[in-house]
């Protein structure tokens, strides 16, 4: 039989305390992972509270601290918690992402610079960080979208931030090579998230026809393919945009 076995790894999950960060945090603590995730502070600590008990359930495999994807500094604080902590990082989830949904025509300046310096800058930010921490042979898995290939009415801003990611991950895996940690991208349609589940019926139905499938992905669809890309069964898988979106294409 052969199974997926993340013993002795160390993870880092960014945005980890809900939706598809905390499903794949919960999925690489099954295989045996230590699970780290960030969250982003504020005045009266929510955030704090919310991925602490998200993270709850993963016991001592679990670890929680602040760090901001914007933030060069804040990721390194965070890094270095992490080693702290466990004395190493050896996977990489990049999932922390917003949506600031226009067109272009109403798209204002601050809605562009928060999704690009979130989704895009904020991947940048966290790998320079991770790397000088990271053990060789690791592996990073970025979160791209469908929205990244075939773009959406309404995402310039997110579109054009996952179609950077891809594009990233193409020269990280080259960049990477030499220390044997592999980069790759999932690239999701859209998954039943507390955000997926927030689409319109009408929009839902239109969006579903387009789906061989005829329907959306579930969580642990993806988080499971990102494990498999965080194991040693993908050791030769570089440089990849793995697409799971149920054959959606337009």
């Amino acid at each position: 039989m052969i199974s997926i076995d993340l013993s002795g790894k160390v993870a880092v999950v960014t945005g980890g305390g809900q939706g598809l960060g905390l499903a794949t945090a919960r999925r690489l603590q099954a295989a045996g992972a230590r699970v780290a995730v960030n969250y982003l502070d504020d005045a009266d600590g929510a955030n704090r509270r919310t991925a602490e008990t998200a993270l709850a359930e993963l016991g001592d495999a679990g670890f929680v601290a602040p760090g901001d994807v914007r933030s060069r500094v804040g990721m390194e604080q965070f890094f270095d918690a992490v080693v702290a902590k466990w004395g190493r990082v050896d996977l990489l989830v990049n999932n922390a992402a917003i949506l600031r949904d226009r067109t272009l025509k109403n798209l204002s300046d601050a809605e562009w610079d928060d999704v690009i310096e979130t989704n895009l800058s904020g991947v940048f930010r966290v790998c320079k960080a991770a790397l000088p921490r990271m053990q060789d042979g690791g592996r990073i898995v970025s979160m791209a979208s469908i929205s990244g290939v075939i773009g959406f009415f309404g995402q310039a801003n997110y579109a054009s931030a996952k179609a950077g990611v891809i594009a990233m991950t193409k020269v990280l895996s080259k960049e990477l090579a030499p220390r044997r940690i592999t980069v790759n991208a999932v690239a999701p349609g859209v998954v039943l998230t507390e955000m997926g589940k927030s689409i319109p019926d009408e929009v839902r139905a239109q969006m579903i026809a387009q789906i061989p499938l005829r329907r959306f992905g579930e969580p642990d669809e993806i988080s499971n393919v990102i494990a498999f890309l965080c194991s040693d069964l993908a050791s030769y898988v570089t440089g990849q945009t793995i697409h799971v979106n149920g054959g959606w294409w337009a």
